[in-house]
């Protein structure tokens, strides 16, 4: 039933009846398939997605080409760009895509000012979710300036791994992932390898010593 979604997202059951209903009445379910673009830098914004399942990954591409990956919205998540975009009219700086299948119901801008406007549950919804998008998106920032490349690139090598240890990722994905070239990425990857502590292939890589990469990681939080 349309109405059930709303009771499926923690953030939504808490918003007052009227706006609930608003919801239910304006929303429209979209299914989305892994790749697809859902906007460009330069789009206006003219939607307001809420995930219910799958992952966005937003980013940007420098002038040099390099893909830089900003954040990812996931279920019950809202996106910072989307909510600056409809709250100063002003187009993308960035674009999204699709890194999983994606279920959305899209509220259109029109309802999303009116509820801005009407519903102080739903204004507080807005503002908890892009205020803790500041505090990612910040984290992320110090993480990149302050990290150094290799606990970084160790870091994420764990997040990834399946229960066999393997990881099926490309060098320039774990670039844009990191903020960095897909060279400095391979030149840590084959001193990894050096190491003992990964092996190498084609699309991906076997973290054959996990607990080296840990130590790298632990030493550099110590």
């Amino acid at each position: 039933m349309a109405s059930d979604w709303i009771e499926d997202i923690p953030a939504l059951r808490r918003l007052d009846e009227p706006t609930k209903a608003q919801l239910r009445d304006s929303a429209v379910r979209k299914q989305l398939p892994r790749g697809a673009v859902l906007f460009r830098p330069g789009d206006q914004c003219v939607l307001f997605p809420l995930i219910v399942a799958g992952t966005v990954r937003v980013q940007r591409v420098t002038e040099s080409g390099r893909e830089i990956v900003l954040y990812r919205v996931s279920t019950n998540e809202t996106c910072i760009l989307t909510t600056a975009s409809l709250l100063s009219d002003d187009a993308y700086a960035a674009e999204g895509i699709a890194e999983t299948d994606v279920t959305a119901y899209i509220v259109p801008a029109e309802r999303f000012a009116s509820l801005m406007n009407v519903s102080a549950d739903f204004r507080a919804l807005v503002f908890d979710g892009y205020s803790r998008r500041i505090a990612t998106l910040m984290s992320r920032i110090e993480e990149i300036v302050c990290t150094r490349i290799n606990v970084r690139l160790a870091e994420r090598l764990l997040s990834l791994r399946g229960n066999d240890n393997r990881i099926f990722v490309t060098q320039q994905a774990l670039a844009a992932d990191l903020g960095t070239a897909r060279e400095v990425v391979g030149r840590t990857l084959k001193s990894f390898e050096r190491s003992g502590w990964v092996k190498l292939s084609r699309g991906g890589a076997e973290i054959t010593d996990a607990a080296a990469l840990r130590a790298l990681c632990d030493a550099e939080r110590d």
